[in-house]
């Protein structure tokens, strides 16, 4: 997907971008490239790759939830996949991005300074542990195949407000709703709808979980990770 194919492919998703915008994804994408020379980032680096895998994909958000004045956590933003890019083109977005790895935070904080991004904060921490201040701060919470519905929900649902959303991005989640669905109920959440789609040019089916928190989690979630991890909800 070259540029101009980017930018067609998001009128589909109604987004319409600026000069701006697209001069701040692709320096993004250059500082990408860049950083990935020492620091592994990412696997994809060819720029047609990282268009359509990352930042388009990462704009599919949209299919899900109206993203306008919004407060956005991204758990395990990597390199800023979705948050950072959802961050570019919508700036009303007030955005954290979480992630474990001090040396994603270094690399994310270097492009949000580049830009001169505001109402963006890249956080080193796991999610287990930014939760114990955090709980039911952020209208939408989400997350890009970073790990199993059901680990995830856990770490995900609790940061949730009442009435938000957490919006897992998969490919595809069949057996992994199936096993997330009492995990999901018992942190406060309801599964509201399964957003099933192709990426352009045959990159592959991606799938959009959108859940509703519904009742507030209780105070015992998330777990430290080796509970979680030595038994699941």
């Amino acid at each position: 997907m070259n540029k101009e194919e980017f930018i067609n492919a998001l009128k589909d998703l109604n987004i319409i971008l600026t000069d701006k915008q697209l001069q701040d994804l692709d320096t993004y994408y250059k500082m990408l490239v860049e950083y990935n020379v020492h620091t592994n980032l990412t696997r994809i680096t060819e720029e047609k790759e990282v268009y359509l895998k990352h930042f388009y994909d990462s704009l599919t958000l949209v299919k899900a939830v109206n993203l306008s004045n919004q407060t956005l956590l991204d758990v395990g933003t990597g390199a800023g996949f979705p948050g950072l890019v959802l961050k570019i083109v919508f700036p009303n977005l007030k955005v954290v991005l979480l992630d474990s790895l001090n040396k994603r935070i270094t690399f994310l904080k270097s492009v949000i300074e580049k830009l001169d991004l505001k109402d963006v904060k890249a956080v080193h921490a796991r999610a287990e542990d930014y939760a114990i201040n955090n709980k039911e701060k952020f209208d939408v919470v989400t997350s890009r195949a970073v790990a199993n519905l059901n680990t995830l929900s856990e770490l995900s649902i609790p940061f949730v407000k009442t009435g938000g959303y957490f919006i897992p991005m998969k490919a595809d989640a069949k057996e992994e709703l199936k096993n997330a669905s009492n995990a999901i109920g018992t942190l406060g959440g309801v599964i509201k709808d399964t957003i099933i789609f192709e990426l352009p040019y045959d990159a592959g089916m991606r799938t959009l979980v959108k859940i509703e928190k519904i009742n507030k989690t209780s105070v015992k979630y998330p777990r430290k990770f080796s509970e979680i991890k030595k038994k699941p909800l």
